[in-house]
């Protein structure tokens, strides 16, 4: 019964924070993305090429750097948030930003025109064409979350880095099967990664559901 609690804990703050994760990098990432699809400068094609590229940036790179930015030596150690759930929640919303703001940025180039100068053309304010642009993307905008939050769940690099793996505090999915798996746990470690891959799997159904093969 203990092993059942602890996986139903770890289970829940997994999904509490790669949902804040997700929302938190989702808060900056379409504001962002929105304003360079308005934009059609070479600068704007060459920064969505850098995001594109970084979409495939190494976790463990980035919990190195966070690590070194929250650790007690760095410039950031006064907040005190190393080996946080905080911690991994920064980390991870850093991590998909690159994943959001490309595939939102494809969303809204391809409305922009069709939405946006329209409405603008027939004497919408810009607040108006924004509500206009956003209710008429709205079902892709939550494929791009959900994407997003696929992506942020089944990383291990930042989670272990900066979370620490600390039992009953910030230890999740990735981090929990990686121990279990070096302590010889094998079961364990298969029955959390089929509840991973349950989720993923269930968010996968979901954004075909809404049209997700529309973003390439």
């Amino acid at each position: 019964m203990a092993l059942i609690a602890e996986i139903i804990e770890i289970s829940i703050r997994s999904l509490i924070i790669s949902s804040t994760a997700t929302l938190l990098s989702a808060s900056w990432s379409i504001p962002i993305s929105f304003h360079l699809s308005k934009s059609k400068n070479r600068l704007t094609v060459a920064l969505v090429g850098v995001l594109n590229a970084l979409i495939g940036f190494p976790t463990v790179l980035i919990g190195l750097l966070l690590y070194m930015l929250f650790s007690s030596s760095g410039p950031l150690g006064y907040l005190d948030i190393l080996y946080t759930p905080i911690a991994i929640i920064i980390g991870e919303a850093i991590l998909i930003t690159p994943l959001i703001i490309s595939l939102s940025y494809d969303v809204f180039h391809r409305a922009y025109s069709e939405y946006w100068e329209t409405s603008i053309t027939l004497g919408a304010t810009s607040s108006q064409a924004f509500i206009k642009l956003i209710e008429e993307t709205y079902g892709e905008v939550v494929v791009v979350f959900l994407i997003g939050f696929s992506r942020a769940i089944g990383e291990l690099g930042v989670a272990l880095m900066v979370g620490g793996n600390i039992r009953g505090f910030t230890r999740v999915f990735t981090t929990t099967i990686a121990l279990e798996v070096a302590k010889g746990n094998f079961e364990v470690a298969l029955f959390l990664g089929l509840i991973l891959l349950i989720i993923v799997s269930t968010t996968s159904a979901v954004i075909r559901l809404l049209g997700g093969k529309r973003i390439d």
